[in-house]
């Protein structure tokens, strides 16, 4: 009797130990670790030129100096503050374009003579660069805030307002002729068949824009701003401060896949009711 008590009691350590098996093997055996590859032997390379003079320190310093250059522009040069306008900035053109584009792209994915409405605007303006506008938006908004994040709406609104109606029309229309057999108003059509067949595409747009969102920011204040990273990079290159030219996009970088990862997860939570093809 107490044997089978002790066998028992075994069984379950058993099964936790051979299940985290295969989690040990699969992020030790390359499973996870095969993305650190490419960027250590990009690494090795970067080093290895630095180190050999392959070319001239100025325009290529070693990593160690890099690193050194970054905790003295965190110490010294409120690196910190620039990161947090930076991502302010962002944070606020994704939202207010990322909102707007949603709303707009369902009412036009759910009423054609809406779509009829905005698109002769909607698509001439689309094909003005975001970059194009910074003038006049700087000519009325100033070189504050409110112009930087303009743009980045601009920029986010198409790609997710597009995305928005194509998912609508793309819903099978199967399943509309379900509804219609079910009987669903018009309301319940919508909530419970149109937006969770569209939302897979919807979340792809956002995913993408968010990463748009990232990369312009730069580009905006570098063109007009006297903070934020994007006028670091811009700084550091006409003093040719290389070291802290790298530093801002290493840290750029780094926040963009973060940005990415984030808005994958987050897909991949709301989605988490669709499971497909995983490669």
């Amino acid at each position: 009797m107490n044997t089978a008590v002790v066998d028992l009691g075994s069984a379950p350590v058993e099964r936790r130990g051979a299940a985290s098996g295969p989690r040990l093997r699969q992020w030790f055996g390359g499973g996870r670790l095969i993305g650190f590859v490419l960027p250590g032997f990009v690494l090795a390379l970067w080093q290895l030129a630095a180190s050999q003079q392959w070319i001239d320190p100025v325009f290529l310093p070693e990593p160690a100096k890099v690193v050194q250059a970054f905790f003295k522009m965190l110490a010294e040069q409120k690196l910190l503050l620039d990161f947090g306008v930076s991502l302010a900035l962002v944070s606020q053109g994704f939202l207010y374009g990322a909102f707007a584009a949603v709303v707009l792209g369902v009412a036009a994915g759910l009423s054609k003579r809406f779509e009829q409405f905005l698109s002769p605007t909607f698509d001439t303006i689309r094909h003005i660069p975001g970059i194009a506008w910074f003038p006049l938006i700087v000519l009325w908004l100033g070189l504050g805030a409110p112009a930087k994040i303009l743009v980045i709406a601009k920029s986010v609104f198409f790609p997710v307002f597009l995305n928005t109606l194509q998912g609508i029309r793309s819903v099978d229309k199967n399943y509309i002729e379900l509804a219609e057999v079910l009987t669903l108003t018009r309301w319940q059509l919508v909530r419970k068949v149109i937006l969770p067949a569209a939302t897979p595409t919807i979340m792809v747009s956002l995913r993408y824009s968010a990463g748009l969102a990232w990369a312009l920011v730069v580009v905006a204040e570098g063109l007009s701003g006297l903070e934020g990273l994007g006028f670091l990079i811009f700084r550091a290159q006409g003093l040719l401060l290389t070291d802290q030219l790298l530093v801002c996009m290493v840290v750029i970088g780094l926040v963009g896949f973060a940005i990415d990862r984030t808005m994958y997860l987050l897909q991949r939570r709301v989605l988490r009711w669709k499971q497909g093809f995983e490669g």
